[in-house]
């Protein structure tokens, strides 16, 4: 094996394809990550491509670049260590190539060799599942941000660490849940078939490192099986093993019966609750009263002498006043999800159930200029302790 390629290019590749590899494992060989080169059929001396692949028991990763292949071939290299030669090689084109039972990479002046992992003991990548659809890229990277922020991160309840992917028609639907919030987005996207439909559950992590690494423009195909899901975009492939179990449904807690309905400027809102949080200690909760005749909402955090507060405009419709308090954190967690300018809240009251919307009217359907998809973040509000 023998190739060249860009310093730039080969360590984007690297990169990409380590974020699969196990940080410790009983097995050496799944710390190495796998360079296959291919001349191009055809084509003049130095053309081709470069594949790099990774694994671990939960996900692969793999990734196609071009590259100059003087001499095809296979081999298996430790995964970390390369990408670490790779982030201090000088700018510039790098060459690679198979010396006996070495790896040498070497530019600029600069030389590193890396020994060689047996490629008999490392096993066979799993094949991408059947593709069910495509989304936008740019759409599905924001749509997962958007809930992953409401998954668990106790691994003693796997499920509610994961996001729900659900398919149905022409809208994809994703869902995290960690009991104490629940956020849901929907998005377009274009199925493969008439009538495709799935519902699935995958690692919140996985799925937002992958989401994050896909890039931010054109379609990213969607791939499902009873076990696995697959994700492809623009020459990087990647597979993840799906998460045993289902999540609640939210249909019924997102269906509020005559809530009072306030509407507030995102971004002032978001910045009042970061500011009074500075008192909230603990689980001490941040306490909102939104007043009708006042058209505002008065944020309150604290105990005794450690207070603060906070006035803001807002409208209240279906209420003359109501007073609610929430987990600053989960709050503040709630409305750096959102990016409109305003935001909906519907209310029941203290202690019960609350449904933050980017525009969608109280029935959960998209309003006129909501943009594509509907997001809705629901918290409880707990009881309100400031006299």
């Amino acid at each position: 094996m023998e190739f060249r390629i860009e310093r730039s290019a080969l360590t984007e590749a690297v990169s990409w394809a380590a974020r699969v590899l196990p940080v410790r494992s009983p097995v050496p060989v799944l710390g190495g990550l796998l360079l296959d080169t291919e001349a191009a059929a055809g084509s003049g001396a130095g053309d081709g491509r470069l594949r790099i692949s990774g694994l671990d028991y939960e996900a692969s990763a793999r990734i196609d670049v071009e590259a100059g292949v003087l001499r095809s071939g296979k081999v298996l290299v430790m995964g970390r260590r390369l990408l670490d030669i790779c982030k201090v090689l000088p700018d510039g084109p790098v060459e690679c190539a198979v010396e006996g039972s070495r790896f040498t990479v070497s530019g600029d002046g600069a030389r590193f060799g890396l020994s060689v992992l047996p490629l008999d003991d490392y096993p066979a990548l799993p094949p991408l599942p059947q593709v069910r659809g495509a989304v936008d890229a740019e759409l599905f990277a924001a749509a997962v941000a958007d809930v992953a922020v409401a998954a668990g991160r106790d691994d003693t309840l796997p499920v509610l660490t994961g996001i729900r992917l659900g398919l149905d028609g022409d809208t994809m639907t994703l869902a995290a849940t960690d009991r104490y919030r629940f956020a849901v987005r929907t998005v377009p996207w274009k199925a493969t078939a008439p009538g495709e439909s799935a519902d699935v559950i995958v690692s919140a992590r996985r799925l937002t490192e992958i989401a994050r690494s896909l890039g931010r423009s054109g379609l990213v195909s969607v791939a499902l099986d009873a076990g696995s899901a697959g994700f492809e975009h623009a020459g990087m492939r990647t597979t993840v093993r799906l998460l045993e179990g289902r999540l609640p449904r939210h249909e019924k807690l997102f269906a509020l019966e005559d809530p009072a309905v306030a509407v507030v400027d995102r971004a002032r809102l978001a910045e009042a609750v970061k500011r009074v949080s500075v008192v909230a200690d603990g689980d001490s909760p941040v306490q909102m009263t939104f007043t009708r005749a006042d058209a505002s909402v008065t944020l309150r955090a604290g105990y005794e002498d450690d207070v603060a507060s906070q006035r803001l405009p807002a409208t209240l419709e279906g209420a003359e006043e109501l007073t609610v308090a929430f987990n600053p954190a989960y709050l503040a967690d709630a409305l750096a999800s959102f990016e409109g300018p305003t935001l909906r809240l519907l209310l029941l009251g203290a202690g019960q159930r609350a449904l933050i919307t980017d525009g969608a009217d109280p029935d959960g359907t998209p309003a006129d200029g909501a943009g594509p998809g509907t997001h809705r973040h629901l918290l409880m509000s707990v009881r309100p302790q400031l006299v």
